[in-house]
């Protein structure tokens, strides 16, 4: 199969967390071109408002990159789209394969793998899980994680970093709402309405943080701290 995939990743304020996220897309792409060398790969950072380091870390890997005004996670995404878009020249939009994750976050080995046999599939949307950092949590908050999520327990769950959506059903449900937080959702939920083919899947997880307090105020670090609570 001949395609392309796009990587999109937005950071706000992430420099603590960014070169881990982009070794990891590093390590999955060269995975990629070992097993599936017909499929190209792009990455583009889109660095939202950052005040601190995420830039010279960015452009220290040799991906894309752009700068904007802090516009909040949807509307990052989007521009990220479609600067990656422009960068591939507009490939054919039923072989080109447009996965998401996040700046704070590390995509498994075989994670560029898993988009690209979904591209194959003739999937429209890929839900993928996430797992929180177990370095961020303190072992209890980690075993009430751990009793909560049996194997299976995250499947259909949607997450921004592990997202991937074929770029003609992109087009179709409009991309991403310019919202601050849950533009993954909101996506999936017209993607379903619609009858597109939307698949899940918990196998290779997206390792993200366990921080508490998040670059949205109702995102994943939010759900953490209200699901799981503090140590006591």
């Amino acid at each position: 199969m001949t395609g392309r995939i796009d990587v999109v990743v937005p950071a706000h304020d992430e420099e603590d967390r960014l070169a881990a996220c982009l070794d990891a897309l590093r390590t999955a792409t060269s995975r990629l071109a070992a097993e599936r060398p017909d499929v190209s790969v792009g990455v583009t950072v889109v660095l939202d408002g950052c005040t601190d380091g995420s830039a010279a870390i960015a452009r220290s890997y040799g991906v894309a990159v752009i700068e904007t005004p802090h516009v909040g996670v949807g509307r990052a995404r989007s521009l990220g789209v479609a600067h990656a878009v422009r960068v591939a020249g507009d490939p054919d939009a039923v072989t080109h394969w447009l996965a998401h994750t996040d700046a704070d976050s590390r995509v498994d080995a075989s994670w560029l793998v898993q988009q690209a046999d979904a591209l194959a599939r003739g999937a429209h949307v890929l839900v993928g899980a996430v797992v929180p950092d177990p370095d961020d949590l303190d072992p209890v908050v980690l075993a009430r994680w751990t009793t909560a999520h049996p194997p299976g327990a995250a499947l259909g769950h949607v997450h921004g970093a592990n997202l991937g959506v074929l770029a003609a059903a992109y087009r179709v449900l409009g991309g991403f709402d310019p919202v601050p937080e849950h533009e993954d959702v909101r996506l999936v939920e017209r993607a379903r309405a619609l009858g597109l083919r939307v698949e899940a899947t918990i196998e290779a997880p997206v390792v993200t943080s366990g921080r508490f307090a998040g670059r949205t105020p109702g995102g994943y670090a939010e759900h953490l701290r209200q699901t799981y609570g503090d140590a006591s």
